[in-house]
């Protein structure tokens, strides 16, 4: 796309093109050297905002046009799959509850999920279902830091503010549940570390009455608005032939009129017994991805709904002793620690207990051996855990298909061909997190 796309240019009856200037266009041009005949080559990033911290784009351009893009990942490695091959099976959680940093409780559920299925053990129905609550109070909360950057990196400032406002509601829901905002390790093999606390369900109840309003703030400040509207309508068009000749999932292929979202087509975790739908949409541009966003966290908050009607009294972690993590972990004034009663019993009246706690903490259970993958839908899509298990206390080897990674791959085909501009706006809409692309 050549400068003579930007002149603000008029048609006189003689059907020559003028400048805004006064001077014949025609004229102008040949009196110059255009800039289109040279290629250049930029970075763009590592730089927050913009390009999402630590992600490096190779841009080549044409004037303002991208004719090249090349994506750089891997300065945020942080060797978390190697480190969990030197800890328990337990010890896995905390390790990769750390990788996409905004989504922790999916990335423990899907790990948990493939212990569990090594095992060949079921958690309780209150487990999993405060583990559906928690992942779609998660959704949302990822959801609102997406449409916050983005509204930044867009222009729209207030967005940022108003994101970032509502998300604190659900992270203080985390803190009252598990004494931690991130990377909180709640969901262990086997069930959960500890039972969610009357007051979390006080505090998710009174957020399911203030949310439905911000939403409506959210499409009152950006819907109507001349400039988002500019900004993402026909911008980094993706269709779905696109999407799944690159692998890509979650609110970009559905924004492309794919309803396909693994709570309803390969259920788990009980979601095919909970009434939602699945957000799509036809456009397959950063305008339909925002669309989509915005209604799952709608559909989110239908789930939580439903949750919190199902939670009945009764376990959170499995009988099996030799499984079920000892600690009994309760919220104190210190906001985390071990009941005073089981340290009371363990340290002071039964050997065996003592024993036990000592050699769970510090050895683990043992896996049998086999593999397996378990895959679930995260905020960006297909979060996938490969487990591998030769029989010890520690796993041989966890690989994760990261949707963060995967969905990069859509850079070039998003970017090439349009503006400079739009390449933050199309990055932006595949909300990559790169802890979790750089695990």
């Amino acid at each position: 796309m050549s400068t003579t796309d930007y002149a603000k240019t008029r048609e006189t009856t003689e059907g020559k093109v003028f400048t805004v200037t006064g001077g014949d266009w025609d004229t102008v041009v040949q009196g110059h050297d255009p800039l289109t005949d040279e290629r250049i080559v930029v970075n763009m990033g590592p730089q927050h905002p913009s390009t999402h911290g630590v992600l490096r784009l190779i841009l080549e351009l044409e004037g303002e046009t991208v004719t090249e893009a090349r994506a750089v990942v891997g300065y945020l490695h942080t060797g978390i799959e190697k480190n969990i091959e030197y800890r328990n099976w337990t010890q896995g959680t905390t390790f990769v509850t750390r990788m996409d940093y905004l989504a922790p409780i999916f990335n423990e559920t899907a790990y948990c999920l493939a212990v569990e299925k090594l095992l060949g053990v079921e958690v309780p129905d209150r487990a999993t279902t405060i583990r559906v609550l928690m992942m779609e109070l998660n959704r949302i909360s990822s959801h609102l830091v997406w449409l916050a950057t983005t509204g930044m990196e867009l222009g729209a400032i207030n967005m940022m503010l108003y994101g970032f406002r509502e998300r604190e509601y659900i992270l203080d829901i985390f803190e009252a549940a598990s004494g931690l905002r991130m990377n909180m390790a709640y969901v262990r093999p086997g069930g959960l570390a500890q039972d969610l606390p009357e007051n979390a369900v006080t505090l998710i109840r009174d957020f399911l009455k203030l949310f439905p309003k911000k939403l409506v703030e959210y499409e009152r400040l950006l819907s109507g608005n001349t400039i988002w509207q500019e900004r993402t309508q026909d911008v980094a068009y993706l269709n779905i032939p696109g999407c799944l000749s690159l692998g890509i999932t979650g609110p970009v292929l559905r924004s492309a009129g794919l309803a396909w979202d693994l709570r309803k087509t390969e259920p788990y975790c009980g979601y095919d017994t909970y009434d939602f739908e699945v957000a799509t949409a036809e456009s397959a541009d950063v305008w339909g991805r925002y669309l989509v966003r915005m209604e799952e966290m709608r559909q989110s908050m239908r789930i939580v709904e439903q949750a919190l009607d199902r939670l009945e009294p009764g376990p959170i972690m499995v009988e099996d002793k030799k499984i079920a993590w000892p600690a009994q972990l309760a919220v104190g004034a210190d906001g985390l620690g071990n009941s005073l009663e089981h340290v009371a019993k363990i340290m002071g009246t039964s050997m065996e207990s003592l024993i036990h706690h000592f050699k769970l903490v510090t050895e683990g259970f043992r896996v049998p051996a086999g593999q397996v993958y378990v895959p679930i839908e995260a905020p960006r899509g297909e979060l996938g855990a490969h487990v591998v298990s030769d029989g010890g206390t520690r796993p041989y080897r966890v690989h994760y298909r990261e949707p963060s990674f995967i969905n990069l791959q859509a850079i070039p085909a998003m970017a090439e061909g349009g503006l400079l501009a739009d390449v933050i706006a199309g990055g932006a809409s595949l909300d990559p997190v790169m802890g979790g692309c750089d695990r």
